[in-house]
């Protein structure tokens, strides 16, 4: 991932029902970005990003992100196990 001076970067941020792990609002684009990140139990990686991505909606982890003028919002899940990572894009 990459960086930029217009980018507020969020860690464990409390949104919708609970605390996400990462919220990126691109302010000049109106773009928000919510990251969920799960361990891979049994390397079951598609498993684990596709429970993050349900955590994302099920948690209304997008919450805030709206009530700050986000207009587009992505929301990833990346699941990890030992060396090997799966992300999984929704929105």
């Amino acid at each position: 991932m990459s960086y930029q001076s217009e980018w507020n970067v969020f860690s464990n941020q409390e949104s919708g029902d609970g605390y996400t792990d990462i919220l990126v609002e691109i302010l000049p684009e109106k773009t928000g970005i919510v990251i969920e990140m799960k361990y891979a139990q049994q390397g079951k990686l598609e498993e684990a990003c596709r429970a993050a991505i349900e955590q994302i909606a099920e948690m209304d982890y997008a919450a805030r992100l709206r009530e700050e003028g986000m207009e587009t919002i992505l929301t990833y899940g990346i699941a990890c196990f030992r060396k090997k990572c799966r992300v999984r894009k929704e929105g």
